[in-house]
């Protein structure tokens, strides 16, 4: 399109904008009878039509009804021809999707708390007539420094940009509706708008969890100093039930964010074998079923198109070799979803399942012996799972390794084993190793090199000897000491990532399903200091939970008091302080626990496109190109990397995949190895380029100094807070770091 001319504009009649942009008086789209409201475009679906055989008339002429979105666009319209085996033509032809008068408002992808930016709205008039038109605002969820209208002139055949300066001042989706009438005639046009408000970046949080069997539990509370009062709060939550405890758990599940296989794979595990009791985990933020249903059936298509030919699942994209542990996850995270209801493809599964029956023949390459039997045991236990019990293969197994196994391999085993003298030995193995304190046990091994080719974690070994002790031995003393140890070792509410939380997660259900058949009947009360906060009266095995919400603003004037909690009655309550809160500053300072994280901003065009300033603001010129260039130091050999950087919302990446995307140029500081110079030959297995934010893995990562760059272009004026970028190993997220927050100006 060619570049917008600045707006003349003048202040609308008072009322005009009102009555004529918005009330059900105002004129119709595209002319007709004064008094008619209106009409609002909202559907801006993509249209593709494909018609394989249309015949034609005797004059050589065919018809074809199509419904257009409301999008005002340009369409591509191509036909080809054919009369018997030798006469064919074909010819294309464009179609243009317009109204008299348009408004194209320009909005970016996304918002960060804190943003302001001037939203531009474009006005285009079609006729041979210059118009005076009424433009006009509504927003929900984004305030409007500005007036909400104005009214400006619009040459014939011309366009008018006009910008109204708004903040994002809390978080969720904003929404607004832009409206234009010409003054003077009968032209009107009207379209919607929606756009994630994201959390702020800096955003914490603390959760702390108890139990009460007689009397009252008290629970200290410093009040909040530097936090901004309109958001976050105190949730008191209380239950007769320990599965309010996985709120967190279920949380981190349900939003991790990476779509590797085994990433998947745990996703499905988890929320699969918990779809019966995912009422018991109301909690802010969480999905409702149905939403999480439709989560789970999309991560099964995604799972499903990774599978290779010979049946296994590689980690980030079809075709690259695929991995031995991966493909056993897979097939165990398919059998759960198939036996709880999803539906998953036979042909799939099939497959899967012939490849981990021969897992030996697919061993990687220079794997030691401790992970080779984990991946045999695994295999036996998933096949056992889905109907294929090799009791043979795993008395052999047993026969040839027995103790020497770690303790999760033989955990996996267990179960599929037909041998009682078999089963005390196991059942004595555990209880002499595991490490006891008055109410927790946990388990430690080691895998040395091999860990990081299953993804090994000593909080996942817990989980998964937890699970074997209670199907092989319910009656052990050992059990609710582990449930305790794995309850108390979260940081946050959860565990390190997301192989834990699966695995334990898995585990608990069996633990809740096997022990919790009280029958409570007793009253909860809550007290912060003098001030009582509510009750519930629990009667009856229920998965009942009372949540209370103390806003932020409360707790900075109540100052430092005591939660109280006490329960009257029979049974066990069980109860979660989660308190949330977002430091006023929005800022965060650099941290190194593993990784040294640093970003800059490159001019790409032009020298002068982009600045900073000695407090570190950077400062870009509007519809410029920038290079985001990331360095990484990693201190020593890691595993299972990811970086993040998420964009300021004036900027959009350029991604080089797409056939849409203008020439992006080659860094510099790269040095190309083909085409596919910005994705092959680097030291990352998989990036991802989003709306929001840009993301590079790797398997393995030796220790040194990483560089990752990427395109944007800025697209919207305003002063944008950028997330610090920030590394992280993915299984062990406590190995981390993180660059400071930025300020970002996008400026004519």
């Amino acid at each position: 399109t060619d570049a917008a001319v600045a707006p003349t504009s003048t202040a609308a009649p008072s009322g005009r904008l009102a009555s004529a942009a918005f009330d059900a008086s105002a004129k119709s789209v595209g002319g007709g009878d004064a008094g008619a409201p209106i009409g609002v475009r909202t559907n801006f679906d993509a249209l593709a039509l494909y018609e394989p055989s249309v015949i034609t008339d005797a004059a050589g002429k065919a018809t074809i009804d199509v419904t257009l979105p409301d999008s005002l666009t340009r369409y591509r319209v191509m036909v080809v021809a054919v009369n018997g085996a030798d006469h064919f033509g074909s010819t294309e032809a464009n179609l243009t999707a317009r109204l008299p008068l348009m408004v194209r408002p320009s909005a970016p992808r996304f918002a960060n708390f804190g943003d302001t930016f001037e939203l531009p709205v474009v006005v285009q008039n079609q006729t041979d007539q210059a118009m005076d038109v009424d433009l006009a605002l509504q927003t929900a969820n984004l305030r409007l420094d500005g007036p909400a209208g104005t009214r400006i002139n619009v040459p014939a055949n011309d366009r008018v940009e006009v910008r109204f300066p708004v903040s994002a001042d809390q978080a969720g989706t904003a929404r607004f509706r832009v409206a234009a009438v010409n003054v003077n005639g009968n032209e009107a046009d009207a379209t919607t708008v929606e756009l994630p408000v994201y959390t702020p970046a800096t955003t914490e949080a603390f959760a702390t969890y108890g139990v009460i069997d007689d009397g009252a539990a008290i629970q200290p509370l410093v009040a909040p100093t530097g936090v901004i009062p309109q958001f976050g709060g105190l949730d008191i939550t209380t239950s007769s039930t320990s599965l309010q405890a996985l709120t967190d758990a279920v949380l981190y599940i349900t939003q991790y964010p990476y779509d590797s296989s085994d990433g998947y794979a745990s996703r499905i595990m988890a929320i699969a074998a918990l779809r019966k009791v995912l009422d018991a985990f109301d909690a802010p933020g969480l999905p409702s079923a149905d939403t999480i249903d439709a989560a789970v059936a999309r991560d099964i298509a995604g799972l499903v198109g990774l599978q290779n030919d010979d049946g296994g699942f590689p980690y980030w994209d079809r075709g690259r070799p695929s991995e031995a542990y991966n493909t056993i996850q897979a097939v165990h995270a398919l059998v759960l979803a198939r036996d709880n209801g999803y539906t998953v493809p036979a042909q799939t599964l099939a497959m899967a399942l012939a490849y981990i029956t021969d897992i030996e023949s697919h061993f990687p390459a220079g794997i030691g012996q401790q992970g080779r039997d984990a991946l045999s045991s695994y295999a036996l236990n998933v096949r056992a799972l889905a109907g294929d019990r090799d009791t043979a293969k795993a008395a052999s197994l047993w026969s040839s390794r027995g103790t020497d196994m770690t303790l999760d391999a033989i955990a996996w085993l267990w179960p599929v084993l037909d041998d009682p003298a078999a089963d005390t030995t196991i059942e004595r193995l555990f209880t002499n190793r595991a490490v006891e304190t008055a109410g927790a046990a946990n388990f430690a091994t080691d895998y040395g090199d091999d860990a990081s080719l299953i993804l090994h974690s000593d909080r996942r070994t817990d989980g998964i000897v937890l699970d074997a002790l209670i199907a092989k031995r319910p009656q052990s003393d050992l059990i609710p000491k582990v449930v305790a140890g794995l309850l108390g070792g979260r940081t946050a509410g959860r565990w390190d990532n997301i192989q834990e939380n699966s695995f334990i997660l898995l585990a608990l259900k069996r633990y809740f399903d096997t022990y919790e058949n009280q029958d409570p009947a007793f009253v909860a009360r809550v007290w912060l200091g003098d001030r009582y906060a509510g009750d519930h009266q629990f009667t009856g095995r229920s998965i009942d939970r009372v949540r209370m919400t103390i806003p932020t603003s409360d707790l900075v004037t109540a100052g430092n008091a005591n939660i109280a909690i006490s329960k009257e009655g029979t049974g066990r309550l069980y109860y979660r302080l989660g308190l949330r809160y977002a430091p006023s500053s929005l800022t965060l300072e650099a941290l190194d626990r593993g990784f040294v994280v640093e970003r800059t901003y490159e001019a790409v065009d032009h020298p002068t496109d982009v600045s900073r300033d000695a407090d570190g603001t950077w400062h870009i010129r509007a519809g410029a190109k920038v290079r985001v260039r990331l360095t990484m130091i990693a201190e020593s050999q890691r595993t299972h990397v990811a970086l993040i950087d998420p964009l300021p919302a004036g900027l959009e990446i350029l991604n080089p995949a797409l056939a849409t995307t203008p020439d992006v140029p080659a860094d510099p500081a790269a040095a190309p190895t083909g085409a596919d110079w910005w994705w092959y030959g680097t030291w990352f297995d998989h990036q991802n380029l989003k709306d929001d934010r840009a993301e590079a893995f790797s398997a393995l990562l030796p220790a040194g100094t990483y560089d990752y760059s990427y395109v944007a272009r800025a697209t919207t004026p305003g002063k944008f807070v950028t997330p610090p970028t920030r590394a992280e190993e993915i299984y062990s997220p406590e190995t981390f770091g993180r660059g400071s927050t930025a300020k970002v100006i996008v400026e004519e």
